[in-house]
């Protein structure tokens, strides 16, 4: 059901092409060195590279993108100004992915000019040089987190990202077209991408948004989720919370039926609440996915009804053998 996604080179050119929208937006440009565009950042880090343009090149961390923000800026004028190359020129001797400038500041022209002999690339942002650098932090922890792709369906229920999972044909998308009737939101239908951010956050979306947010309903073919129920009906991506593994009724197995015991899906070293859930004609699988989003709403806020429940089974037990022997006991002994 999982499989690893192949690792992908990504360049300045990919940083350049990624469709950041509103906070995450880096409204970088290009203004140099164009055919290093290609060149490949490896690494999920960003550096203030003002040591080493004052020269000073021990544990340099050239393999990351390198921030230039009011303090390089000024010092790059003021080397400009003194006519000082060294530095300047020694710094290009790295493979260094690329300059990005902050604060709209573009580059003094005798950086401009190495910087383009190296094939270099220089970016430009208009964002403040700490926005920027918290941007660049979260785009490319997104874009460097492990991922996997899951054949299943994801889907917000009351709050609740649910990975419905299961064979081919067992009912997901059914399921899932009935909660989107509901009134709960469809993140991915079929192909669920997963990236694991920060170490424990798994976070699904759409393995392709081409085809983002259709369903393949047997019977009746491909539907357009935002045309039909329209854009509340969606979303782009969620934290997965819970898994719900639909399989044929197996009259055989012995099924959960008090809930005490939590059973998890490791997911990218994640490990998530995992529910089987039995389908069978007459079984409204539904409403018993909208029944385990509460309850697992319930459970974060630190309520456990089954272990509540068994609770109050002990505590019964115990006060009715207490009865018993109480009024079991001989008083003429």
């Amino acid at each position: 059901m999982l499989r690893a996604m192949d690792e992908k080179r990504f360049t300045v050119l990919d940083l350049l092409d990624l469709d950041l929208k509103e906070h995450d937006a880096l409204e970088l440009r290009c203004i140099g060195g164009r055919k290093g565009l290609g060149r490949v950042i490896s690494a999920p880090d960003i550096n203030r590279p003002g040591l080493a343009l004052s020269g000073f090149f021990e544990s340099f961390a050239y393999q990351r993108v390198q921030l230039i923000g009011h303090g390089e800026a000024a010092y790059l004028h003021l080397l400009a100004a003194e006519g000082r190359e060294e530095g300047v020129s020694r710094i290009f001797s790295f493979p260094i992915p690329c300059f990005i400038f902050a604060n709209g500041e573009p580059p003094a022209p005798m950086f401009a000019q190495a910087a383009e002999a190296a094939n270099c690339p220089i970016l430009l942002s208009d964002l403040p040089s700490t926005e920027l650098s918290s941007r660049l932090m979260r785009v490319l922890t997104n874009v460097f987190a492990p991922r996997t792709s899951v054949h299943g369906v994801l889907v917000e229920v009351y709050g609740i990202g649910i990975l419905l999972t299961g064979e081919s044909g067992v009912g997901k998308s059914e399921t899932a077209l009935e909660l989107i009737e509901r009134g709960h939101r469809l993140v991915a239908d079929d192909v669920v991408e997963i990236r694991c951010i920060s170490g424990n956050i798994l976070m699904g979306s759409g393995a392709n948004k081409v085809i983002g947010h259709h369903m393949e309903i047997r019977g009746l073919g491909i539907i357009n989720v935002t045309h039909l129920f329209g854009v509340g009906a969606i979303r782009d991506k969620k934290q997965i919370q819970l898994v719900c593994s639909l399989e044929e009724w197996d009259a055989s197995k012995v099924y959960d039926r008090i809930g005490t015991e939590e059973k998890t899906m490791d997911i990218l070293g994640v490990h998530v609440p995992q529910l089987d859930i039995p389908v069978k004609p007459g079984r409204n699988i539904p409403i018993i996915v909208e029944t385990a989003a509460m309850n697992e709403r319930l459970k974060k806020m630190g309520y456990h009804s089954a272990k509540e429940f068994n609770q109050n089974i002990l505590r019964w037990l115990e006060s009715e053998n207490a009865r018993a022997v109480y009024f079991g006991r001989d008083d003429s002994i």
